[in-house]
Order: C-alpha cells, then structure tokens, then sequence
C-alpha cells in the first residue's frame, strides 16, 4: 500500500452491533470498510479485495478468528495482510494462541475507540512497509508502539 492511498479494512464479526460499533468508530477515518460475518466469509472477501488489514473477531461460528488468521498466513496472496484480533478472551492461552495463529495485535472487548485509532494506524504503517518475514514484522509494530505511534 503506497502512503497517502486509502487503506482497506475487514471487519470480520458474527456480531451485527459488534460490526457496526466498529464501522462507526471508523467512519471518521481515511479508510474504506467491508465487514464478514463468519470465518469463511472473511477468507473470500480477504482473498477477492485484498484489504490492508483486517479486524478479526475470535468467536465465531464454523470457523474461528484463530483458524481463519493462520489460514491467511499460509496462503501467499493474504500472508501480509495486518490482523487485529477483537477479542473478549483476556486468557493467557488465548492470548498464546493468538500469536500461534500468527495475529499482529490483539484488543480486548469493549474496544476503546482511540486505542484503536492509534493500533491501526501503527499496523498499517507497518504494512506499508512490506516487511519482508512475520520477526520483521513484529519488530517493526513493536518500534512504531514505542515511538509513540500515531
């Protein structure tokens, strides 16, 4: 994603107000939005429309926010799309399982609106970057968190 275009994010949630809650906190923002409402929904639209990154629910039914963020990074054409998991699971297993999954970053429900704001913002400067391995990447969004972000 070249800087100063306009970024594509999924919102992938089987929750409609949980959806739109993520929609509103998005629409004053420089990014165009499309939501999934399961799993395999979120893999066709990551697969046709390529989005920057994707905000990705855990719970889902058929196939999980886990199983759905491994198989984007086993599938070349989606590996370097930038995953947020939206989660209410604050576990360490589940957080552990995450990052096995290959997640970016993690925020736990309720989403604050801001935090949010400054987590995509620090991911998709990331992903303009095309790191080139998941370590890359991780140590670039570790940097981008520590300088401050946004």
């Amino acid at each position: 994603m070249a800087a100063g275009t306009i970024a594509k994010i999924l919102i992938a949630d089987d929750n409609p107000p949980g959806a739109e809650l993520l929609e509103a906190y998005l629409a004053d923002q420089p990014y165009e939005t499309r939501t999934a409402f399961n799993g395999d929904e979120a893999l066709e639209i990551a697969s046709s429309w390529h989005p920057d990154l994707i905000l990705l629910d855990v719970m889902m039914p058929r196939i999980s926010g886990f199983e759905v963020c491994q198989k984007l990074r086993e599938n070349p054409a989606t590996r370097n799309t930038g995953v947020i998991m939206v989660t209410a699971l604050d576990q360490p297993g589940d957080i552990d399982r995450a990052v096995q999954a290959g997640t970016d970053d993690l925020l736990t429900k309720p989403v604050s609106k801001a935090d949010l704001i400054v987590r995509l913002a620090n991911l998709l400067d990331v992903v303009r970057q095309n790191p080139t391995s998941a370590m890359d990447r991780a140590v670039r969004y570790i940097q981008s968190v520590e300088r401050g972000g946004v």
